[in-house]
């Protein structure tokens, strides 16, 4: 079986109408969705974007030591194992921080493309755009349509991980004018803050929103270019194809703009509520029947299922488990619960971001652990707690944990035990061994 993940960053399950938006227009990935197992608790692990591409890459709950940093070599991971196996293993990457400086997600494919024009190569790639298919996101995709076309007779793992629709917003103006008919034309930087206290006005959000809406439209249109390559090609009865995100992003919700919060060189962070740490995940598996799947899966756990989904051991390393049964239609649910959190870290120490950029660690920064009906936000021993009914308040707007301290205390357990499994070292175990 070809083997196809399509990772669109920064995209918000809310906004695809496969999972229940009736204003986004997204009818390719709804179309999609229509043939997959459609996952409705699917969630973030290691945050934000390069940490979760090394729990894809690793089967591993990477924030107990890795962060944002280049991949070790000594990893086993899955390119390197599926190439091993035999598969022909391409990747088609916008995302601008997998190679540089050294990063090394490029190991283990047997051959790999960067299409540049995200990050600080930008200017000149705007420079060039004429036409839609000079934006960075349907160029990765038609690379990605071209590769499949020569290659459609090889058993293959093909890659593809596109930037959009992460800021900067500025796609082309007839897909923000789906959402904003009285738009002029002007890109709104998400402050990373509370944006009434950046000094940003309703109209900057509306506009920010409605650039981020059309960045969506245009991922649908351009990853439903590959799936109906991939059709059109007679191939889709042996070739499984993910896709999902790294996680979403706040449009004022919380009262913020941005993933996370950070100012002057600080790194503050913030709680991961739903809207950043559930992620779409539509899985699309030959001879499987659509459907829709509450079980509680993870990003940790991306790789093994690939693995299982390949015919291909899964060796000793992974720590996620394959939700293959579930697929199949053998199980019905996955995990008890999941954990979504930035690299575990104490006060005083650094973080790294957007490759080189430090950030010191002014404290302790919370992680989300996430069951079937709750939702804990715990950062250290002492710490305010919030703690939140998912089905009686799915906004999070409530923190119920003083009438339910015994529920926190068994789902903090979960998440200490779970870190300290995954070979978390004592000086990150130890403020964090109690509620």
């Amino acid at each position: 079986m070809n083997i196809v993940l399509i990772i669109s960053d920064t995209l918000r399950r809310d906004h695809l109408s496969c999972y229940g938006n009736e204003e986004i227009h997204t009818p390719h990935l709804d179309r999609f969705a229509q043939q997959c197992v459609v996952f409705d608790r699917a969630y973030t692990a290691s945050f934000p974007t390069v940490p979760m591409r090394a729990d894809v890459m690793t089967g591993k709950w990477t924030f107990t030591y890795l962060g944002w940093a280049p991949l070790p070599r000594n990893e086993v991971i899955l390119p390197q194992l599926l190439s091993k196996s035999g598969f022909r293993t391409m990747a088609v990457v916008d995302t601008p921080f997998l190679v540089r400086q050294g990063y090394g997600y490029d190991r283990g494919f047997g051959d790999f493309r960067w299409i540049r024009g995200q990050g600080g190569d930008r200017a000149d790639t705007n420079y060039e755009r004429r036409y839609e298919e000079d934006y960075c996101a349907p160029m990765t995709c038609a690379a990605a349509e071209r590769w499949i076309e020569r290659h459609y007779k090889d058993q293959f793992f093909l890659y593809v991980d596109t930037w959009d629709p992460h800021e900067p917003w500025d796609p082309p103006a007839h897909y923000v004018e789906l959402y904003d008919k009285d738009w002029d034309g002007a890109i709104v930087a998400p402050p990373y803050w509370y944006w009434k206290d950046a000094g940003l006005t309703e109209r900057q959000l509306q506009v920010a929103h409605a650039c981020y809406c059309g960045e969506v439209t245009m991922v649908d249109r351009w990853v439903g270019r590959i799936i109906e390559r991939i059709e059109s090609l007679g191939i889709m009865d042996r070739t499984a194809i993910l896709f999902t995100t790294d996680h979403g992003f706040y449009f004022g919700e919380h009262g913020i703009l941005g993933k996370t919060v950070m100012r002057r060189g600080e790194f503050r962070g913030s709680p991961l509520y739903e809207e950043v740490a559930r992620i779409p995940l539509l899985v699309y598996v030959p001879g499987v029947d659509p459907k829709r799947s509450d079980a509680l899966v993870s990003a940790v756990d991306f790789m093994p299922t690939i693995l299982e989904l390949a015919g291909v051991q899964i060796p000793e390393t992974v720590q996620g488990g394959s939700f293959a049964p579930v697929l199949k239609g053998e199980k019905s649910t996955h995990r008890q619960f999941v954990v979504s959190t930035t690299q575990l870290q104490n006060p005083g120490e650094t973080t790294q971001a957007v490759d080189d950029s430090q950030r010191q660690i002014k404290t302790y920064l919370p992680a989300t652990i996430t069951s079937d009906e709750w939702s804990l936000l715990y950062a250290w021993e002492g710490a305010q707690v919030e703690l939140y009914n998912l089905k009686s308040d799915p906004k999070q707007r409530t923190n119920v944990v003083e009438d339910n301290r015994e529920l926190a205390e068994e789902m903090h357990r979960w998440f200490y035990e779970l870190i300290k499994a995954a070979g978390a070292e004592e000086r990150l175990l130890e403020p964090r061994a109690k509620l």
